[in-house]
């Protein structure tokens, strides 16, 4: 249940309301925004006699939400969210520009990647440390190493650093890491989202191959529900009956989330495709259908890497893609 609260009120009026809300058991989560405030009401709110509190003459209106995700809904938190990661921030009207390897392969290859996407424009380096495998015989990372290395990177361009997570029992090891990605095999791996809801840290937070947008946003209510209020929400395509592209990129889902929820959300249009000619296009588009921002692999020697290379985009490819959505972005934020 939602409670707005109206410009003219006065503490003891609010704090009444407060008291009395929490005597029947629920919690109360506060959105302070530009216009307005409003009360976000959690727990049984069939005991509020919503009638009783729409005659108070400080609320302006009082509303159910049937949706499932609390925290997650814009009707909670009616304006975007921003998260800030180091000294860049996501949504808020910013171009988050992610890059980087799909796999950590050497220190010579992530800091000569990450030197590259910073001079691009890039604002954060990602790279995979933990990497989940379709096979068990492929490449599985350089796991601790492979996060030491990415620091080793951070440390040389000052680039935050993105890296996924695959277990529980690695949190330790990402003490130091400034976005914890959670990828789609994992979206609804609920006790990791759990744990990671008890930290401060933002989570990009992947859906699943299968998965609705429903279930997304119930995904990113796990991890909000512990506290971490610092999600951010990544479509990397959903799996259909098309062979072409690896996934099929659903850019449908930049309007559906934005109806839904004030979670800021990027693209990842190497894992959707597949196909390294098929990432500029779908990019374009996605910046032009309103994205936060984009998460694009990144790799120095394509044909050599040891993981997705097929889908990975050169230093110069991804210089000039870089320059064409900066472009394209700085007219579609002038649009209301």
């Amino acid at each position: 249940m939602i409670v707005v609260l109206k410009e003219s009120r006065n503490d003891e009026q609010v704090s009444n309301l407060v008291d009395w809300i929490k005597s029947l058991g629920l919690d109360i989560h506060f959105i302070q925004g530009t216009h307005r405030t409003v009360m976000g009401l959690l727990g049984d709110t069939s005991l509020v006699d919503i009638d009783l509190v729409k005659a108070l003459e400080f609320v302006e209106d009082v509303m159910r939400v049937q949706e499932p995700y609390k925290n997650a809904n814009r009707k909670f938190h009616p304006e975007d969210s921003v998260i800030k990661v180091g000294n860049t921030t996501v949504g808020g009207g910013s171009l988050a520009l992610i890059a980087g390897p799909c796999s950590v392969e050497s220190e010579e290859q992530i800091c000569e990647i990450a030197k590259s996407v910073k001079a691009s424009g890039a604002t954060m380096l990602r790279g995979g440390a933990f990497k989940p495998r379709t096979s068990p015989y492929a490449f599985q990372g350089l796991r601790k190493e492979g996060i030491n290395l990415l620091l080793k990177a951070k440390k040389e361009t000052g680039l935050p650093i993105v890296t996924e997570i695959m277990d529980i029992s690695h949190i330790d090891l990402f003490d130091e890491v400034d976005v914890i990605q959670v990828g789609a095999r994992n979206m609804q791996n609920f006790e990791l989202l759990k744990e990671l809801g008890k930290t401060n840290k933002p989570i990009l937070l992947k859906r699943g191959l299968s998965s609705t947008i429903s279930e997304l946003l119930m995904s990113a209510e796990y991890i909000m529900a512990g506290g971490n209020e610092n999600v951010i929400l990544c479509e990397r395509g959903i799996r259909t009956f098309e062979t072409v592209t690896r996934n099929t990129l659903d850019l449908s889902c930049i309007p559906a989330l934005r109806l839904a929820t004030h979670l800021p959300i990027i693209i990842d249009p190497s894992h959707a495709t597949g196909v390294a000619k098929f990432v500029p296009s779908m990019s374009h588009a996605a910046v032009a259908a309103g994205a936060d921002g984009l998460i694009i692999e990144v790799h120095n020697d394509p044909a050599h890497a040891l993981c997705d290379g097929a889908q990975s985009l050169t230093p110069s490819d991804y210089d000039k893609l870089t320059k064409q959505v900066s472009a394209i972005h700085s007219v579609v934020k002038n649009f209301d």
